[in-house]
C-alpha cells in the first residue's frame, strides 16, 4: 500500500520505518529532511492512507491551514486534549474527516523501540470495523495489533497518562520511594477511568493496553518526555525552564490544563491531575504532597 505520514518527529520517523516493512511509505514535515522518501505535504495528501503525527496542541490550525480532505483514511498517532477548547482530538478531526474514514492508534510504544524493531502490541481505535482492519494490515510482523471501537476511551487514556507520567516523575524527582510511585500509578489509573466513565468509556479499555499498559509505560521511565517534564519540576524548575531543556513536545502539560478547565467545568474529582495543574503554575511539589496525602 502506499502510505503517507504527516510528521516527521520521533515518532513519525518510527512509524515510517515500521510500515514501510512491507509497505511504500513517504513522510513529510514543516521541517525538511534529507531522507529519499521525505516528500511534499501535496504528494503526501494523495495518499489513500495517512499517519498524522502532528501534536495535540497543534493540530487545529495544522488542519485549517493545510489539509485537502479527497477520501484519505487516517491514523491519528498523536494524543492529547487541545488545551484551548477542551476538545478531543476526534472532535478536532470530525470536522475535517468523516467518522468511518478515521482511526486513532493507542498502546504503550516508546518510538526509541520501534525503530529498533522490538516487539510492541497497539490498538487501533474506530467506529469503523473495515478502517480499523484495513489500518492493522499495513503494520509490521514485530507489532501486534488489536482493534477497538472504544474512540472516546483510547482518547482519554492516551491523553490522561501523560498527566500522570509527570506526577510520577515529579514523584521520582522527590525521591519518595516504590511505594508511593506504585500507589500514585494505581491511583491515577483509578481516576482516569473516573474521567472516562464521564463521557461513557468502556471499563475495559482502562484496564488493557490503551489504558493501564500505556500508563505503566509512560509513568515509569526516563525514557518518557512527560516523566522527564515531573523531574525538572520536582527540582523546582519551571514548566518553560523544563521544556526548553527537553526540546520536544509534551503532550502532558497541554493535557493537565484541559483537564484543570474541564474537571472545574463538569465538577469531576480529579486530585492527581489537579496538583499536577498546580505545579505547573508554580505551586511547591513538597506542598502538592502534603496535601494529596492529607486529603
Amino acid at each position: 500500500m502506499q502510505v503517507g505520514v504527516i510528521g516527521a518527529g520521533k515518532w513519525g520517523e518510527a512509524l515510517s520505518f515500521a510500515l514501510s516493512e512491507q509497505n511504500s511509505v513517504i513522510i513529510t514535515s514543516r521541517t525538511s529532511r534529507n531522507w529519499l522518501n521525505f516528500k511534499d505535504l501535496s504528494e503526501v495528501l494523495a495518499c489513500e492512507y495517512l499517519i498524522i503525527t502532528v501534536p495535540a496542541q497543534q493540530v487545529s490550525q495544522w488542519l485549517e491551514e493545510n489539509f485537502l480532505y479527497s477520501g484519505q483514511k487516517v491514523l491519528v498517532a498523536a494524543k492529547g486534549i487541545e488545551a484551548s477548547s477542551g476538545k478531543f482530538l476526534n472532535e478536532i478531526y470530525a470536522r475535517y474527516i468523516p467518522e468511518e474514514n478515521l482511526a486513532f492508534l493507542s498502546g504503550p510504544s516508546f518510538a526509541s523501540e520501534v525503530i529498533r524493531s522490538l516487539p510492541t502490541a497497539l490498538v487501533i481505535n474506530s467506529k469503523s470495523s473495515q478502517t480499523a482492519n484495513e489500518f492493522a494490515s499495513l503494520f509490521p510482523s514485530f507489532i501486534r495489533t488489536y482493534i477497538s471501537n472504544d474512540v472516546i476511551g483510547a482518547e482519554i487514556a492516551g491523553a490522561y497518562k501523560n498527566v500522570i507520567a509527570i506526577a510520577a516523575g515529579i514523584c521520582a524527582g522527590l525521591n519518595l520511594g516504590h511505594n508511593a510511585a506504585a500507589s500514585l500509578i494505581s491511583r491515577g489509573l483509578v481516576e482516569m477511568q473516573r474521567f472516562g466513565k464521564a463521557y461513557g468509556a468502556q471499563d475495559e479499555t482502562f484496564l488493557g493496553l490503551s489504558g493501564a499498559g500505556d500508563l505503566f509505560l509512560t509513568a515509569s521511565s526516563s525514557m518518557s518526555r512527560n516523566y522527564r517534564v515531573g523531574l525538572g519540576l520536582a527540582s523546582g524548575k519551571t514548566k518553560e525552564v523544563v521544556c526548553a531543556e527537553i526540546g520536544e513536545v509534551s503532550e502532558g502539560i497541554g493535557t493537565a490544563y484541559a483537564l484543570h478547565e474541564i474537571a472545574t467545568h463538569k465538577g469531576i474529582y480529579l486530585p492527581i491531575a489537579a496538583e499536577v495543574y498546580a505545579i505547573l503554575e508554580g505551586k511547591s511539589p513538597q506542598q502538592s504532597l502534603k496535601d494529596l496525602i492529607q486529603r
